[in-house]
């Protein structure tokens, strides 16, 4: 059922109810107000019968017996020559008559009192004449006539009330009808299709967060048409060259040297470590790339990678610097995948350096917040051609270059950040770039302390 009808109805329902109970009780009122004013005209001269008839039916040893008799008890009663009254016992037979109205009309348009004693239901006493016959007709009559007015009344009122109703359910559920076609375009593939979120109700929470999803699932699949055309390209290159080197080998019929081996091989590495980063990265992404934790000093780490470097730095008179705060803390981190994000970064900023230039590697601790554990945060800052603004919100994508013909020639492929990246975050740390054209760029490593 559709959430409009499901709206409606439940006001529908609402509505009836209410002109129920609203007609129930007016009726109520009206009997019980009319009861009243019976009964308050004559009060004193019921009060006085029961009082006589109960006193009778007590010095009669708890008995009705002789109370009919026409020896002169009648005329004790009290009451007016167009007065009536009526006597019935428990068991609804006639102790007294007096007057001349019928048994019936006395019943029904007199006034009732039961008569007690002690506790005990001894009679019930009808009182009748003309002023009480004339306000029990009214009695009667003024529900009746308030229900034939509250009947047309309530059906008026309802149906304007149910019109009110549906035109309300419609109205409510008009930004979700609208919402409904622009989720099925969503489901068939169309990924760039945005609802309208100019309300600032529910309705239009619903609509931002539906557009903001709808954004995220369109950047995501752009994200993968990209991946697999990168791939594909990347693949493309050393699969081409190994074919072209195996055709020409096959058609020259010579006998192959060894040294003719060496650009094929060349190519395989390269092809197995571009499927091997994939395959890293794949499952840092899906968090389950294995991680062996260990409490490592990350100033002696850095020392051996910085010994390594110096090779490929010293060539281009490049020196690198390090300054790391005395007494830092151990921190819980994976040492062969950690060594392999600085290689990534220190590595860059030698390739990326001009010549005569430096590298600087800080390493220092941070001061935990409350209720949260300290970092050891390691920042390498190198004095190149820094990057335009424009890429650093994409450097840490796969694939992505921010000067491709550089990276060509030096033989990036644009995935070491994408998966230094990957491994920080497995060790619940984060990764930022910094930089500024023509002074160089930082590139900053927060990891959390190890805990004993």
């Amino acid at each position: 059922m559709k959430v409009s009808r499901k709206l409606f109805f439940a006001m529908a329902a609402f509505i009836v109810s209410l002109c129920v109970v609203f007609g129930a009780v007016t009726q109520l009122i009206v009997k019980e107000s009319v009861e009243a004013l019976i009964k308050s005209s004559r009060g004193e001269e019921l009060e006085s019968l029961s009082g006589q008839l109960v006193r009778y039916y007590e010095n009669h040893n708890r008995s009705w017996e002789g109370i009919q008799r026409p020896d002169g008890q009648e005329s004790n009663w009290n009451i007016g020559p167009s007065s009536s009254l009526l006597l019935l016992s428990p068991q609804d037979q006639i102790l007294l008559r007096t007057g001349e109205e019928a048994v019936s009309r006395i019943k029904h348009l007199g006034i009732q009192k039961p008569l007690r004693w002690q506790g005990e239901s001894i009679a019930v006493m009808y009182y009748y004449d003309p002023e009480v016959a004339m306000l029990s007709k009214l009695r009667i009559g003024i529900p009746i006539s308030v229900l034939f007015l509250l009947i047309p009344s309530a059906v008026l009122f309802i149906g304007i009330s149910l019109w009110v109703a549906w035109l309300l359910s419609k109205r409510l559920t008009a930004p979700l009808r609208q919402l409904i076609p622009v989720i099925d375009r969503l489901g068939k593939g169309e990924y760039g299709v945005r609802a309208s979120a100019t309300a600032r109700d529910e309705y239009g929470q619903v609509a931002r967060a539906f557009n903001e999803m709808a954004q995220l699932i369109q950047a995501l699949e752009e994200h993968r048409r990209n991946m697999v055309a990168d791939v594909a390209h990347e693949l493309r290159t050393p699969i081409t060259i190994i074919r072209g080197k195996l055709d020409l080998i096959q058609h020259s019929g010579s006998r192959i040297e060894p040294e003719s081996l060496l650009p094929l091989q060349d190519e395989l590495i390269r092809l197995t470590r571009l499927v091997d980063d994939l395959h890293q990265l794949s499952l840092a992404e899906a968090k389950k790339l294995p991680i062996e934790r260990k409490a490592t000093n990350v100033c002696e780490l850095l020392r051996r990678i910085v010994d390594r470097m110096t090779y490929d730095a010293d060539p281009k008179c490049i020196r690198i610097h390090m300054v790391c705060e005395d007494d830092l803390p151990l921190i819980d981190i994976d040492p062969n995948r950690m060594t392999q994000v600085f290689l990534n970064l220190i590595g860059n900023a030698v390739r990326y350096s001009t010549p005569g230039g430096s590298i600087m590697i800080t390493i220092r601790a941070e001061p935990p917040n409350k209720g949260e554990a300290g970092y050891i945060r390691v920042a390498v800052a190198d004095t190149g051609p820094g990057i335009d603004p424009q890429h650093l919100p994409y450097l840490f994508d796969r694939f992505y270059r921010a000067n491709e013909t550089m990276a060509q020639n030096r033989g990036g492929m644009g995935l070491g950040l994408a998966i230094a990246k990957g491994f920080v975050t497995a060790h619940h740390g984060t990764i930022d770039v910094e930089s500024v054209l023509g002074q160089g760029t930082v590139f900053t490593i927060r990891l959390p302390v190890f805990q004993h």
